[in-house]
């Protein structure tokens, strides 16, 4: 049985925020959260940071047999972004026409989500920022490197992936997409993120919204008590 490292994102989130802020990473500074499980993990790290939070809108393609399993990912952007890892979209049989079925299906939660939790408004630009990316887990990686490569494109001046657990494999991968990958901990073996989570329940679309004003109202007492 895979030992279970975090009672929930919270506890995970509190622990690899403080590591966050060890790495002492250049300014200035914004943390992006992959919705739904990084938005709790991003509200953490830009409340210790003092940093902008905001979301960058990912939806992976799962698997046929396995929708948890990434073998793509689309990102949000004037020219949405697609990336697929073609050995495992081969091997889990998810040819082209799934591939585009799944592509026009995440477009339209990438709408949905930044019209319900973003209100429509344009994504804080990260260009020439210290951008940290921040999700709950990690298991190919593929969402993440997608998320990296929308970045590099954006002008973000540093990359730096953020999250509590991660298969070895997703990690070795993105050491050649990041700057830095600050990961808590890498299971061997390593299944899916879910099993390292006591609680690890889908979160509602008003529990990414309560992390996103958490950090606004953090932000607005710390500017109080400067002013």
């Amino acid at each position: 049985m895979p030992r279970t490292l975090f009672h929930d994102r919270q506890h995970a989130a509190a622990m690899l925020a403080e590591r966050v802020a060890e790495a002492r990473l250049p300014q200035p500074r914004v943390v992006l959260a992959l919705p739904r499980g990084g938005a709790p993990i991003g509200a953490a790290v830009a409340q210790r940071l003092g940093a902008v939070l905001d979301l960058l809108l990912v939806r992976k393609i799962g698997a046929p047999w396995q929708s948890e399993l990434a073998v793509g990912a689309l990102v949000e952007g004037a020219e949405p972004l697609l990336v697929v890892d073609e050995d495992l979209a081969r091997r889990s049989g998810a040819d082209s026409g799934y591939i585009e079925q799944c592509k026009a299906q995440a477009w339209q939660e990438i709408v949905r989500r930044r019209s319900l939790y973003l209100a429509g408004r344009e994504p804080v630009p990260v260009q020439g920022a210290t951008v940290v990316v921040c999700d709950d887990g990690m298991a190919t990686g593929v969402t993440m490197r997608a998320a990296l490569m929308a970045l590099k494109q954006r002008g973000a001046a540093g990359l730096v992936v953020a999250v509590p657990v991660a298969s070895h494999e997703a990690i070795a991968a993105l050491r050649h997409e990041a700057d830095r990958v600050i990961c808590l901990a890498e299971p061997i073996p390593f299944h899916a993120v879910g099993e390292h989570y006591a609680d690890f329940h889908q979160l509602s679309d008003q529990e990414v919204i309560d992390a996103l004003q958490s950090t606004t109202r953090e932000k607005s007492a710390m500017d109080d008590q400067r002013a």
